[in-house]
């Protein structure tokens, strides 16, 4: 069972990204802020839920939140400034976003660039532990898989309404047959080396 709070004497927002690990589109971010006694039964890691249970714990999530937020950054950002920099922005974006301001972030993962004024403690699969992150891993992942999903019927070649622009087999040679496009990340190794194993 998830946590309900990291510090119950303040108001905490969760934090999480989503796709990081892709070859295209942009990385995603969210920060949630849940009622003190929310709770869901079902509610974990995005990546252990099915797509029908994410859309009902959106809509949720929506309605039941003190406050939530997503944002992103392209991957013209990304491959400026580096994909781990970018998800630190746009978890940053994301708290700027919320209309309720948070007075400590539970942010997922081991590292993380401090947001001003606002403390923050980092929490390892922190979306398996918190209802806060959880609840963030769950709008991130449903507003990116949705617009990998918009993005794909412009570019059907790469298959990013199932694959939502990860390095899966069918992606990667798609790259080979068609190139790229306007959202792949350029500064990620887009296509692996071919070995004897390949030919």
């Amino acid at each position: 069972m998830l946590k309900a709070f990291y510090n119950k004497d303040v108001r905490e927002a969760g934090l999480d990204e989503v796709g990081r690990g892709c070859l295209a589109g942009p990385v995603v971010a969210a920060a949630v802020i849940l009622p003190p006694d929310y709770f869901h039964l079902y509610l974990n890691d995005s990546k252990q839920l099915t797509r029908v249970q994410r859309d009902v714990l959106q809509k949720e999530i929506m309605q039941e939140a003190i406050a939530w937020a997503v944002a992103e950054v392209d991957n013209f950002e990304i491959d400026r400034i580096n994909i781990l920099k970018a998800s630190f922005l746009a978890m940053h974006y994301a708290v700027d976003k919320l209309h309720t301001k948070p007075e400590h972030l539970l942010v997922d993962g081991n590292r993380f660039t401090p947001y001003p004024m606002i403390p923050h403690t980092c929490i390892i699969k922190g979306d398996a532990h918190y209802l806060s992150i959880a609840a963030a891993s769950v709008l991130a992942k449903t507003y990116r898989d949705d617009l990998m999903s918009r993005l794909s019927a412009q570019f059907p070649h790469y298959g990013w309404e199932t694959n939502a622009g990860y390095p899966t087999i069918h992606h990667r040679k798609a790259i080979k047959l068609h190139g790229t496009c306007q959202h792949h990340r350029m500064s990620f190794r887009l296509l692996k080396e071919e070995t004897t194993e390949d030919i």
